[in-house]
């Protein structure tokens, strides 16, 4: 028996070479496109259909295409790359298991660059190039223009793609009336990251502001995804030719006139009688990871949380006359940025005055999405001698389930190894991770077989799990924090956000001397991103945040500024 066993592992080693023969894929890129060596991720995009780019069909929903990936270091020119079944793939694992047949394909390659961290790493990582951390859209990357090819994973063969194409530069924001920009390079962020770092702000100066030079102004801060300028303000009414668009996910037609017209309405009340006069900005902190940094400090990242707080702000307050002490500032944001909004709160509980955490990332990691980070063995399955459950990652608002946490993870995968996909997962991981041996950030769970790191949850809830820390830190900070936290989160978010909130409730309700006086509000059915506005569909309140949370602070300011601030010359 032992003798056939060998005897059968010898015979499949020698064919092993045949056994992993399939077409595959040989990529050049054009000289004039190339003069020196290349890092990054080659990214093969496949499609069986001409609706757009392969490389904008990529995505968690039903209808996503196929995407291949292999990372590339020193790619020197007049040298080529091939695309074989050890490449990554998603939603299909390898090109073995693409069906024969006729596709549409190309090729991309998301560019890094070399970064030497101030604690000795040398790392290689996509940085921002003002897009927002969008590999299909990102200026500098390069690319094939699609060809239509006819595939069959039994047959041998090279199909040779030239990459050609280069994605231009992004143009700046300009300056109007009412909003401003600025951009400064961080100190801090540039001793971390070991070149020049920048962050930015735009600003939506309040009415009368020029007329006004005296009065300085409390700052409304809105955190978020990275914003390319202020949104949903426009001076501008809808476009009446506009051709209504078809929104799937809120079942509505028209939708893309509806943003215009809530944009042109909140210009109406800014500049209208009896809105407050403040100061409100979105703040760009793209970084090699992600298209925001959470605004913390990070061992990965680097310091964030302090050169947003004490070095951008500041900046921002002076420019501009902000009054520039705590108390006269506040946060707000939905899902990202309601993440943002209460951990800045409870990290620099006296450089905030109030937050307001719509549709929060999870607040407390029993909950990670639908992942239990502290008791649960893989992040993929539900624990089972004899069956495989997967865990849901997305739903609409009658719990229909159409994307796994697995397939989501799956396709980071594929976009970029050690944590640089640039999309969620990965960017919990770089944020709330420690740094592993090679520099990049530790696995909370290995990406492709969901086995989760109980000494990484345990950092991670030492370091980032909000509810576990206000708990732990109440006796220190309660006396600040009190009153200023404010949640609100659709009971169908569409991520099972609203788990974590449910577990931090329980926590803030019990909390003493003093007595937490927190507001945690949940929408009946409402999917992300809900605002806590009841008397609005979900599509409406997500357009809302700036003139419904900007008016909410106002009042509830006068409960907590010092005894002489300023609460009347601002408002005019």
């Amino acid at each position: 028996m032992k003798i056939a066993s060998r005897q059968m592992s010898f015979l499949v080693f020698l064919l092993l070479p045949f056994l992993n023969r399939a077409q595959t894929f040989r990529v050049n890129i054009a000289p004039a496109l190339q003069q020196e060596n290349l890092d990054g991720r080659l990214l093969l995009l496949i499609s069986n259909n001409d609706h757009s780019e392969p490389r904008f069909q990529i995505n968690d929903a039903a209808g996503t295409q196929m995407v291949f990936g292999i990372d590339v270091e020193s790619w020197a020119p007049r040298h080529s790359q091939l695309v074989d079944m050890h490449a990554f793939g998603y939603p299909l694992e390898r090109l073995k298991d693409v069906p024969a047949g006729d596709y549409y394909v190309q090729v991309l390659l998301h560019k890094y660059e070399t970064f030497h961290l101030k604690n000795g790493h040398a790392v290689k990582l996509p940085m921002d190039r003002g897009e927002g951390q969008h590999w299909n859209h990102a200026p500098g990357n390069i690319y094939s223009k699609p060809i239509k090819i006819h595939f069959d994973p039994s047959t041998t063969g090279e199909i040779a793609l030239t990459i050609d194409q280069l994605i231009p530069p992004i143009k700046e924001p300009q300056d109007s009336k009412y909003i401003k920009h600025i951009k400064i390079q961080s100190k801090l962020l540039t001793e971390f990251w070991g070149r020049p770092m920048f962050l930015g702000a735009h600003i939506l100066l309040p009415e009368g502001f020029d007329e006004h030079p005296q009065v300085k102004y409390p700052l409304a801060i809105f955190h978020g995804h990275f914003p390319s300028d202020f949104g949903g303000f426009s001076t501008n009414a809808p476009d009446p030719n506009l051709k209504p668009d078809t929104n799937t996910r809120f079942r509505i037609s028209g939708y893309n006139k509806i943003v215009q017209q809530e944009a042109y309405d909140f210009y109406k009340q800014w500049t209208g009688p009896n809105f407050p006069r403040v100061l409100a900005i979105e703040i760009e902190h793209a970084n090699p990871y992600y298209d925001d940094s959470y605004a913390v400090n990070s061992e990965n990242l680097g310091p964030y949380g302090d050169a947003i707080t004490y070095e951008l702000i500041p900046e921002i307050e002076k420019r501009f006359r902000g009054i520039g002490q705590g108390w006269a500032r506040f946060t707000y944001g939905g899902s990202t940025g309601g993440w943002e909004a209460l951990a800045v709160q409870v990290f620099y509980p006296d450089e905030y005055n109030g937050c307001y955490a719509a549709c929060p990332d999870p607040v407390d990691f029993h909950h990670y999405t639908t992942i239990d980070l502290y008791n649960n063995k893989n992040a993929y399955y539900v624990e089972s001698d004899y069956k495989q459950t997967p865990r849901p990652g997305y739903r609409d608002y009658l719990g229909h389930v159409s994307a796994l946490v697995k397939e989501m993870n799956q396709r980071e995968l594929a976009l970029g190894t050690r944590s640089r996909s640039g999309d969620q997962f990965d960017i919990w991981e770089a944020v709330f991770s420690p740094s592993d041996a090679d520099g990049y950030p530790k696995r909370i769970f290995d990406k492709y077989t969901g086995a989760i790191d109980s000494s990484v949850a345990t950092y991670w809830r030492d370091h980032f799990d909000l509810a576990h820390i206000i708990q732990r830190d109440w006796p220190k900070f309660g006396d600040k924090l009190k009153g200023k936290i404010h949640i609100y989160v659709g009971d169908m978010d569409s991520y099972y956000l609203n788990d974590a909130v449910y577990a931090a409730e329980d926590i803030l309700k019990k909390l003493s001397n003093p007595a937490c006086n927190c507001q945690i509000d949940y929408g009946d059915r409402a999917e992300h991103c809900w605002n806590g506005d009841h008397t609005q569909p979900n599509y409406i309140s997500r357009l809302r945040y700036h003139q419904m949370y900007i008016k909410k602070w106002s009042e509830e300011v006068k409960a907590r500024a010092p005894k002489g601030a300023d609460l009347k010359s601002w408002r005019y």
